[in-house]
């Protein structure tokens, strides 16, 4: 089977991913690499993709697609004032250091070891969600060695799941007493800081061209990158209409016990059982 036979099934299935993934973060504000990851892991999977890099792949593509989203919704919350740029500068050295060492990591971790951290931390933000909780441990941004260890920490392990700043930066920001507004639009700046230094890494990553889907280039797989960013930034807006059209609280837990059952599934896969 030559590479243009091989691509045809990706396209078709990279481009539903894309369309639900836009959708998705349109409707309930969460990142879409908290989708497309599992997503690309099971649809590459059913296309007969298997190797220990197969992760690497998914989450170095996903975080491609986190640059444009990104630098498109942080653009968006600029212009409403929901941008804290003293946040932004201060955090940066954190964020940037982790992102660098998450990229360097996954390359020399097995693809079970990152399905294990995104099954692990994927069940908590899952759970997270679907309890519609909002805990708060004070009442200012954290400063000193505390913010540079939280926001390295953030990045490090956003990198390890191929995720952008806000999955885990709105709920730290909210739990020190950040406006949730301004800790969306926040952590959506937090996104570009992560994706564009990592992706640089993973475009270097020594991925066997045997063991990854048709036209990746390092562990970029260049055809869904293009796809999903054409798609989703279509369908977002859709997301978005529907959430002014209906209560998105109710559908928030939804996906969130949603999200906890797809990252059970994937701890599973992880532990061999």
């Amino acid at each position: 089977m030559d590479q243009f036979s091989e691509l045809l099934p990706i396209i078709l299935v990279m481009a539903v991913i894309g369309g639900f993934s836009g959708v998705i973060a349109g409707l309930l504000g969460v990142g879409g690499g908290i989708v497309l990851v599992p997503a690309f892991y099971f649809a590459l999977g059913a296309m007969n993709f298997h190797s220990d890099q197969l992760m690497q792949v998914c989450v170095a593509t996903s975080l491609a697609t986190i640059i444009i989203t990104s630098i498109r919704s942080a653009s968006g919350h600029n212009k409403r004032g929901a941008v804290d740029w003293t946040v932004i500068k201060t955090w940066a050295p954190g964020l940037l250091v982790g992102a660098f060492l998450g990229a360097i990591v996954a390359q020399f971790v097995s693809s079970d070891v990152l399905l294990f951290v995104f099954g692990a931390l994927g069940t908590v933000i899952g759970i997270y969600m679907a309890s519609g909780k909002n805990w708060r441990l004070a009442e200012a941004m954290p400063v000193g060695p505390l913010r540079a260890a939280l926001s390295s920490l953030l990045s490090f392990v956003s990198v390890l799941m191929g995720i952008g700043g806000g999955t885990f930066g709105v709920p730290l920001m909210s739990l020190f007493g950040f406006p949730i507004h301004k800790a969306v639009g926040t952590g959506s700046a937090f996104g570009v800081l992560i994706a564009v230094p990592s992706v640089i890494v993973f475009l270097l990553a020594d991925i066997d061209p045997a063991a990854a889907p048709p036209y990746t280039v390092g562990a970029v797989n260049i055809p869904a990158f293009l796809l999903v960013i054409a798609v989703s930034l279509v369908t977002t807006p859709w997301g978005v209409k529907l959430a002014h059209a209906m209560n998105p609280g109710p559908l928030k837990r939804v996906f969130g016990i949603f999200l906890t059952l797809t990252a059970l599934n994937m701890l599973r896969k992880a532990l061999g059982w």
